[in-house]
């Protein structure tokens, strides 16, 4: 389980490494597949979504440095979870064209969501 600052912000840095990398390859390898895909904007948003959760996931681990509290932790692992089925749906639906992939974007959208609700309550309890 997530619980130090440490931890947050190794796992944000990672997440950030992974948010250039994966933009990268996709704007440049696999550009010729995603546009006969017609899947470039999915993997845009794939990205987009991936790095500002990334910055989330960075203000939770700064923020954790200064408050303890479970509601933190728990935005930090919804962030998490939220970019691999969000992000990381989308990916696979760019890529591979399966449809089927489409299905965990909602539940990673929830997630999102989650991260952002318990964030708010970790600060407004804390503050």
């Amino acid at each position: 389980m997530m619980s130090s600052q440490k931890q947050i912000l190794t796992l944000a840095s990672i997440l950030g490494f992974l948010g250039v990398a994966i933009g990268a390859f996709g704007a440049h390898a696999l550009k010729p597949l995603l546009t006969e895909n017609n899947r470039l904007d999915t993997f845009e948003l794939a990205v987009r979504y991936h790095f500002y959760h990334v910055f989330a996931l960075l203000a939770v681990g700064i923020l954790a440095g200064k408050i303890t509290s479970k509601y933190l932790r728990t935005s930090a692992i919804c962030f998490l979870t939220g970019i691999f089925l969000f992000s990381g749906s989308l990916y696979f639906l760019a890529i591979l064209n399966i449809t089927l992939f489409a299905a965990a974007t909602p539940f990673g959208g929830l997630f999102l969501l989650a991260g952002w609700g318990f964030l708010f309550y970790a600060v407004r309890k804390e503050f």
